[in-house]
């Protein structure tokens, strides 16, 4: 999660490198008090700005939290562009996301699987489709009635059809569908999983099989629809042409076999296409990943990010090209850069194409001219630009994050004022006394500047030594940003000094620092993670006899090899982390990530074997908290067993828990909750030395 901060950045030398100090809001008093673990679920999530077509107005959604039914709902509101108070456009009873402006602006459609499309119940969950507001009033009408989930949708620009992102439905989609048209209420029995591709298994869907995403156009005024894509591939990211003949998406189409690669290509389809698409126009021959693409106003052009080093996949610098919408060179324009670029929109003049760079541990909106040339920053400094929409006027709306806020909506005029346009969380902000925010800079063991966020807590006393917890991210291509990140202030709050390092393997930063963990994970990154504590050591900042070290996912993986590297930490917390590799080949969603960066382990075990933490599991003394998502397939908890197991073996003290029908991401609140309150514990004992290292009574659920 993100978060208005009203803050003074100062930059000063020191010893060992520099820091910028982060002072506290002036709404976070001395009076307040400090985050607890349930302020996690009073913190309501603000994305997907939209800016109606007359620029008047914002939608935009709110996620919020209910632990007491334990769930987590979206709702769709409206706010003055201009400023003024929010209007509700959706129940808040009833989850809905996606909301888009109909290009005349008399509606705005959205998707929900509310009552109408099946219920909502959780045992009998409807599908879900898009519904339809009128701006003029009335209540939300139900436009389609698919099957299957529609996973997304664009408007076409005379807001008459819409193209919709479909996945095949599965059999028991077609005999539910059956069965309802024949007023039965039989249950559809379940069938065997039969799997026949290379690419078997996601997170949160489980087993894959030929069941593809294809498009298909939606006519307002019949409610017909027409599949304009087909074939053993999967389409996303639609895109009309701006005179409505044609749509531009993203597919990996790739011979023999797409599942070897992830060599997606824009393509254009006619909107029109009477062959399912089977008459393609190929846009960018590239063999990296392209995606998103986003025409010009004039339709000549087409914008969308790519990757120029497909060996490297994940390390390889997002870029942001443009072709020709027939086809033809690309023009990469953000090469000089050198960092991440995702979201390109053109200008509405066609003059600029916009779009979000990951750059020194924040997010910035940026653009570039259409043809090449200068970047600029509409959104700079140490911010978090999450999304944003553009108006015909020039102004742009953004979700925009701070150290101490999370994201709020943020209105960019034409003439480069940033005007604070929602105040959803400023109400909790106001109640707590929040740790100081220092983004540190500090030297590796080779030399090499590393960056990170530092976290004092929020009764920081200079000269005296804090417990410290060292947390890894994940990723590995990832960092931390410039946002409200929930864990390090919860930890401050409970007294530790927090190091969020930026290590090598993050982005933000370059390719070449992105890479160079490549096929070696476990040396530079430890090194990095490593010279943040002893630049919080050489500050007398951290206790050297009061480390903590976790993770999740590569944060997991990060503090496994970290453990068996150094006995420094007097605990640690393994979060969905890799343990011996080579279990995962074959069992998560990465064997072709495995085999770009390892090589295939049968011809390539020496390095799995060099790299596994497991190989140096007796050097672990660390007593270790293990955590998983039952069903979680991007790191499966099999890891997680094998780590407690090992220990358990060695006599080193350690705990497993599981969380049943969690994924990666866990989404049931009572167990992030739950995970909270372990933390705190675990830490608590054998970091502070203070209490039982698990809480008395687990707070789990049902």
């Amino acid at each position: 999660m993100k978060f208005h901060r009203t803050v003074a950045l100062l930059v000063m030398s020191v010893a060992v490198g520099s820091v910028a100090r982060a002072q506290n809001p002036a709404g976070a008093t001395a009076g307040g008090r400090v985050l607890s673990v349930d302020d996690y679920f009073r913190i309501k999530e603000v994305g997907d700005p939209q800016i109606s077509p007359d620029g008047k107005w914002v939608a935009y959604t709110v996620e919020t939290t209910d632990l007491k039914d334990d769930k987590n709902r979206r709702r769709i509101w409206m706010v003055p562009s201009g400023g003024g108070n929010a209007i509700p456009l959706t129940d808040e009873n009833d989850s809905s996301s996606h909301p888009r402006w109909s290009p005349d602006g008399k509606y705005i459609a959205f998707l929900s699987a509310r009552e109408g499309s099946g219920g909502d119940d959780d045992e009998e969950k409807g599908k879900k489709q898009v519904w339809i507001l009128n701006r003029e009033g009335g209540e939300a009408q139900q436009l389609t009635d698919t099957i299957q989930d529609v996973d997304s949708f664009a408007w076409s620009p005379a807001s008459d059809r819409m193209v919709l992102v479909l996945q095949d439905p599965t059999p028991e989609e077609i005999e539910a569908a059956e069965n309802k048209s024949k007023a039965s209420k039989a249950k559809t029995k379940p069938r065997p999983w039969v799997i026949d591709r290379l690419h078997f298994k996601e997170d949160e869907i489980g087993y894959l099989d030929r069941r593809r995403t294809h498009l298909y156009v939606f006519t307002i005024a019949d409610h017909k629809q027409r599949q304009i894509t087909s074939g053993d591939y999967d389409d996303s990211d639609p895109a009309w042409s701006p005179d409505a003949s044609k749509i531009a998406f993203s597919s990996n189409r790739s011979a023999p076999e797409p599942d070897m690669n992830y060599n997606k290509d824009i393509w254009v389809v006619a909107a029109d296409s009477a062959d399912r698409g089977k008459s393609l126009l190929q846009v960018t021959t590239n063999v990296g990943t392209e995606e998103a693409p986003a025409w010009s106003p004039d339709g000549k052009w087409i914008a969308y990010t790519t990757q120029l080093e497909p060996e490297l996949f994940q390390y390889s610098t997002i870029q942001i090209a443009v072709s020709p919408a027939t086809g033809g060179a690309a023009n990469v324009l953000t090469r000089k850069l050198d960092r991440n670029s995702t979201i390109p929109r053109f200008s509405v003049d066609g003059k600029w194409i916009y779009f979000i760079a990951d750059d020194d541990g924040t997010q910035n909106l940026m653009r570039v001219p259409a043809g090449g040339g200068e970047m600029t920053r509409p959104i700079g400094g140490r911010k978090m630009v999450e999304a944003y929409s553009l108006g015909a006027d020039g102004t742009a709306v953004a979700t925009v994050g701070e150290l101490t806020h999370p994201d709020e909506l943020y209105a960019l005029s034409p003439r480069g004022e940033l005007r604070k346009l929602t105040s959803v969380n400023d109400a909790l902000m106001a109640e707590l006394r929040l740790p100081t925010v220092e983004y540190v800079h500090f030297k590796s063991k080779d030399g090499t500047s590393v960056a990170g966020y530092l976290y004092k807590p929020p009764d920081y006393l200079p000269g005296v030594k804090y417990p410290t917890i060292l947390k890894p991210h994940g990723g590995p291509v990832w960092a931390y940003y410039a946002e409200f990140n929930f864990d390090p202030q919860l930890y401050a709050a409970n007294g530790y000094v927090v190091l969020t390092p930026n290590p090598r393997g993050s982005s933000g930063y370059g390719l070449d620092y992105c890479k160079a963990i490549f096929a070696d994970w476990g040396h530079k990154d430890f090194e990095d993670d490593m010279a943040m504590v002893d630049y919080a050591v050489a500050q007398g900042i951290a206790d050297p006899d009061k480390l903590g070290v976790g993770g999740w996912s590569y944060g997991g993986i990060s503090t496994n090899f970290i453990i068996t590297q150094t006995t420094r930490f007097k605990a640690a917390i393994s979060g969905a982390g890799s343990f011996l590799y080579v279990t995962s080949w074959g069992h998560d969603l990465y064997s072709r990530d495995w085999e770009y960066e390892l090589g295939l382990p049968w011809k390539n075990r020496e390095l799995w074997e060099k790299l596994s933490p497991f190989n140096r599991v007796t050097k672990i003394t660390t007593p270790t908290l293990v955590m998983g998502g039952e069903v979680d397939w991007n790191v499966p908890v099999i890891n997680g067993e094998q780590l407690y197991q090992s220990l358990r073996r060695l006599g080193v003290p350690t705990l497993l828990v599981v969380y049943p029908g969690q994924y990666h991401e866990f989404s049931r609140p009572s167990f992030i909750r739950d995970r909270y309150e372990r933390y705190l514990y675990w830490y608590g004992h054998y970091v502070k030395g203070v209490g039982t290292a698990v809480p008395p009574v687990a707070k789990s659920g049902d």
